[in-house]
């Protein structure tokens, strides 16, 4: 009978194992997609700041204004796709935190399961077993 527990329990370890690596593989999901949403507000900042001043508007300072805002806003829109696509990435994570949290309670279940049944058939062996020895004394 315990022969048949060691399985549930190696069971146990790898599901636990597992369930640390996807919540890492969560977290790393989590700091990719602030990182990317950290880069796309500093772009949008820079992008902003790059306005034609009205003091030195010079056909090659307007030129160059706009070859930079062009040029941030394609990288917005880059930054825009990389955080879109972070965000599945967490999405995705977060789906399989919970996966490997739900197959972990599982077999946890089936040793608690597994401990009760054995404790059931211990009560019921005890309850079964003959009394203890009692001394029977005849009257004297």
């Amino acid at each position: 009978m315990a022969r048949r527990g060691v399985p549930l329990e190696r069971i146990l370890r790898v599901r636990t194992l597992q369930l640390g690596l996807v919540r890492a593989e969560e977290a790393q999901a989590n700091e990719r997609l602030a990182s990317e949403t950290a880069l796309r507000e500093r772009i949008a900042q820079l992008a902003a700041n790059v306005a034609p001043e009205a003091e030195r508007a010079g056909a090659f300072t307007l030129m160059a204004a706009a070859h930079y805002r062009e040029r941030l806003n394609q990288s917005a829109q880059a930054a825009v796709a990389r955080e879109r696509h972070a965000a599945q990435g967490v999405e995705q994570a977060a789906q399989a935190t919970l996966e490997a949290k739900r197959d972990q309670t599982a077999v946890e279940k089936l040793i608690a399961r597994r401990e009760a049944v054995a404790a059931i058939k211990e009560m019921r062996a005890l309850e079964e077993a003959s009394p203890t020895k009692r001394v029977r004394h005849d009257p004297c």
